[in-house]
């Protein structure tokens, strides 16, 4: 199947939205309304939660998981402009459900339990290697709160040489960060943080992938042809749902260290 513009009958919910809205709101290389319709089909959101859009670039996620489930949003990026982000917020009428924060995912600024969900769009690779990040972001969950990705990732883990037909797009955009499903519901359930509740790959996600890059960045040869000489051998997009496990051993990192200088001679004293 070849996506011609941004209506695609696999997500239905998503084909209901204004094309010219859709792409004035763009942040990435993926339509982030397919991959949250998609994401949201394995994680159990209802009215009146309080999620947290980790990572939102210039909303269209936010918007979309009030308009569609009724939760709030806390839209929060570092990288997009949280002005522009409200005034989108603003236009959408809903300026009472989807709020922008700017902010660096390693500095949150909520509390503890805040969240019955935290989603993340094609950015949680950005953030979410970090072996300790999951203990830092489970303290937002309320108990037995959901964290759910969705976002680009390999069909397998590329542990030796990286493949011949891929290496002029690894040289230029060294997707170093990109991992497969088993390596994410690896790296968190070791942690005992989270039950993974959720995780595969899209069916033919490759050719969204591909048939997306070449509606809206046909320059972008170097991906495009990529994706093509690949045809799906190791490209793909991926979601992973996690739910917060009652015995979760999570830890309080430190936030600063108390100063005991006490003063000493520099050399050791001779005779």
């Amino acid at each position: 199947m070849v996506v011609k513009n941004i209506c695609a009958e696999s997500f239905p919910r998503a084909s209901n939205y204004n094309p010219e809205w859709v792409m004035a709101g763009l942040s990435g290389g993926a339509n982030p309304l397919w991959l949250t319709e998609w994401l949201c089909r394995v994680l159990p959101l209802q009215p009146g939660m309080r999620v947290l859009d980790l990572g939102c670039g210039r909303a269209l996620s936010s918007i979309f998981l009030h308009r569609e489930f009724g939760v709030q949003v806390w839209a929060t990026d570092l990288w997009f402009s949280v002005s522009e982000n409200l005034q989108r917020v603003r236009d959408a009428g809903l300026e009472n459900s989807v709020f922008p924060i700017s902010a660096d995912a390693r500095s949150l600024p909520f509390c503890k339990e805040f969240f019955d969900a935290i989603v993340s769009i094609d950015s949680f690779m950005y953030f979410g290697t970090d072996d300790y990040y999951l203990n830092y972001l489970a303290r937002y969950l309320k108990p037995k709160g959901f964290l759910g990705i969705a976002q680009a990732g390999f069909l397998h883990e590329i542990a030796e040489e990286i493949p011949e037909h891929l290496s002029d797009w690894w040289r230029e955009e060294r997707p170093y960060s990109l991992h497969s499903v088993e390596w994410w519901s690896r790296h968190w359930g070791v942690t005992g943080i989270l039950d993974i509740k959720a995780a595969d790959s899209l069916d033919s996600g490759w050719t969204y992938w591909r048939d997306w890059l070449q509606f809206v960045a046909p320059e972008n040869k170097t991906e495009i042809e990529a994706l093509e000489r690949d045809a799906g051998q190791t490209f793909g997009y991926q979601r992973i749902v996690g739910q917060l496990r009652d015995d979760a051993p999570l830890f309080d990192p430190p936030q600063s260290i108390p100063s005991q200088y006490s003063k000493h001679p520099v050399v050791r004293a001779v005779g």
